[in-house]
């Protein structure tokens, strides 16, 4: 079959870019251009890319992040893929509750899977670490617990400034959470899952989370668990990583952790998530972890590898799990023949590991068609 009979019975995807502030315009660049060369060389789909510009620079000309109406436009589109947001001239509570937390509560992104291993070419600043001994998915509850957004501040500028956050745990929220841990740790071969709490201290909301996850454990009794106190976790992760496999958390502990998760693989430079609304009624969005690193912003030097597999978790989740796969082989390829930023302990820009990235796709993906 010639290239262009595939592409004439192939289905087009439209994918939101936001690509935000800093390196996340660097990023989303990086990330197009890879996926557009792995829809060209497979063939079995393709991409519309739509752009909005909804950055801090945007915000300061302007006063604001999204349009009025942002949310229902995001809401036509397949999938989201988010570069990243900050600036250090806007206050950090101001864009993220104008963009980003907005968009995962709105469109019901309910479940943050943030997956971690070392790749091929990389090293973990653990001694003794090998490639097998870390192999995680941190399961994110991404809707409520610390990040609800409930609270306030009164005598605000006064010697009696009184602020409070606070801090929501739903039991149907939190049965969802349970649930899509437990089947995301069955879908792996150890069949394992760790609950990460603090119900020694939190009272009554970790309580609850405690609850519910003994409930649920109930209808999984293929799956292994254990539970640790968020303080003790960050020692297993670096003292006994092999210990672990699928991990869920709160809002809170999930984002701390899985920041560590990433620094012990070799990077956080290399760390995708997804945000995920699992009953597909809305999009869900694809990003990288690290941030807008404004201090190296435009210079060329940003690391793509984590734009590419939060790309390749957004493929897989339109449904080409084999394409996926097919990009992370490439990935590994790359960084394998030590083509690499210098976060990894390479010499390497952007630029160069994009179009090595590339060729990798043409070359071993190309082969295969």
């Amino acid at each position: 079959m010639s290239p262009s009979a595939i592409h004439s019975t192939s289905k087009v995807h439209t994918i939101a870019c936001i690509p935000g502030d800093g390196i996340g315009v660097d990023i989303t660049e990086a990330a197009v251009q890879v996926l557009q060369k792995l829809s060209q060389t497979l063939g079995a789909f393709e991409f519309d890319f739509t752009t909005f510009d909804w950055s801090s620079e945007k915000y300061k000309e302007r006063g604001w992040y999204m349009p009025e109406d942002g949310l229902e436009q995001l809401k036509k589109f397949d999938a989201i893929y988010f570069g990243a947001v900050g600036w250090p001239d806007v206050p950090d509570h101001i864009s993220l509750w104008s963009l980003i937390l907005p968009i995962r509560k709105a469109l019901s992104q309910y479940v943050n899977v943030r997956p971690t291993r070392i790749l091929r070419g990389t090293e973990s600043p653990l001694m003794k670490c090998s490639r097998s001994d870390l192999d995680w998915i941190i399961i994110r509850e991404n809707s409520e617990g610390e990040y609800s957004g409930q609270g306030g501040t009164t005598h605000e500028n006064t010697p009696f400034a009184t602020a409070t956050e606070v801090s929501i745990f739903t039991q149907p929220a939190i049965e969802r959470i349970m649930r899509f841990a437990f089947e995301t740790a069955k879908s792996r071969p150890r069949k394992k899952l760790t609950m990460v709490t603090k119900s020694n201290a939190q009272r009554h909301g970790m309580v609850l989370w405690d609850k519910v996850f003994y409930q649920i454990k109930e209808e999984y009794p293929d799956v292994e668990t254990d539970k640790m106190l968020v303080d003790a976790m960050t020692v297993r992760m670096v003292l006994h990583p092999q210990s672990l496999d699928t991990i869920v958390a709160t809002n809170l502990h999930a984002d701390i952790l899985s920041d560590l998760a990433a620094a012990l693989s070799g990077s956080i430079g290399i760390a995708p998530s997804s945000n995920l609304d699992p009953t597909r009624k809305n999009p869900s969005m694809f990003e990288p972890i690290h941030g807008s690193a404004p201090d190296i912003a435009g210079k060329g030097i940003a690391n793509p590898v984590g734009a590419f597999w939060s790309a390749a978790e957004m493929v897989r989740w339109l449904g080409y799990g084999e394409a996926a796969d097919g990009l992370m082989e490439c990935i590994e390829n790359v960084t394998g023949a030590g083509i690499k930023t210098k976060d990894l302990g390479g010499f390497e820009g952007t630029k160069r590991v994009t179009d090595a990235v590339c060729a990798e796709i043409e070359k071993t993906l190309g082969q295969k068609q």
